[in-house]
């Protein structure tokens, strides 16, 4: 008879024996311009890629200013298992660039509507109850995973909610998107690739850096066009969260 000790450590020995699963290397995005945005700094980790979708704030005091941005909202997706060269649910370069824009042009403003606006948000409840994406056009279902909003300071907040991270962030870095990016729905432009840090507030949670970068649409109309008030365009980008 066999035993039962020998067995085990058998098993044991087999199991050691497959090598573990790795992550893909994961390379923030770049806009092949002279500039970039500062890599994330030295100890920091990934803990998430999200696609946001939602919508850019603006205001319009008169007819010949530009469009003063006025905060954002959007419900964050969790696409981190997208990523291409991740084993079994990683997307194609092609489908992984082209993704936050065919979440913009192929599903619903996931907010709840201003009454009488076009593209507006409730501002007491912009948010629905919390629902995964299903974008199809090849794209699997994306979980949800948080919301992005401005806090009553004005102060840029992530709250991913379904992994229990946290980020309240302030600009280091702006630069324009890509001619070649999508213009958006409204074919006002692309917005700008972002690095955020913490605020050193305290308010974070496991989150240090966050990149806003491939945007699809967000730019304001110019007032000429919009008039004066306030003007709400809809967006989508990834956000990836270093902590």
């Amino acid at each position: 008879m066999v035993s039962t000790t020998l067995v085990f450590a058998a098993l044991v020995a087999a199991v050691s024996a497959v090598p573990a699963c790795r992550p893909p290397t994961y390379t923030l995005p770049k806009l092949g311009a002279e500039t970039e945005l500062a890599a994330p700094a030295a100890g920091l980790v990934l803990r998430k890629i999200a696609i946001g979708h939602g919508i850019q704030n603006y205001t319009c005091k008169d007819t010949t200013s530009a469009p003063s941005a006025n905060g954002a909202l959007a419900v964050l997706y969790d696409a981190t298992l997208l990523y291409p060269g991740t084993k079994k649910t990683g997307l194609s370069q092609a489908a992984w660039d082209n993704a936050p824009s065919t979440v913009l042009r192929h599903t619903a403003l996931p907010l709840n509507k201003l009454a009488g606006s076009e593209y507006g948000a409730d501002a007491t409840n912009p948010f629905p109850p919390a629902a995964d994406l299903k974008p199809g056009q090849g794209l699997p279902a994306l979980k949800f995973l948080g919301h992005h909003f401005f806090d009553i300071d004005g102060v840029p907040v992530f709250d991913l909610t379904a992994a229990g991270l946290k980020a309240t962030v302030h600009k280091i870095t702006a630069l324009n998107a890509p001619a070649t990016a999508d213009k958006g729905i409204t074919g006002t432009g692309a917005v700008a690739w972002l690095q955020l840090d913490d605020t050193g507030a305290g308010l974070s949670k496991g989150v240090t850096t966050v990149y806003r970068v491939i945007t699809a649409g967000g730019a304001g109309k110019a007032c000429s066009v919009a008039g004066v008030g306030p003007q709400s365009v809809p967006y989508t980008t990834y956000y990836w969260f270093f902590g």
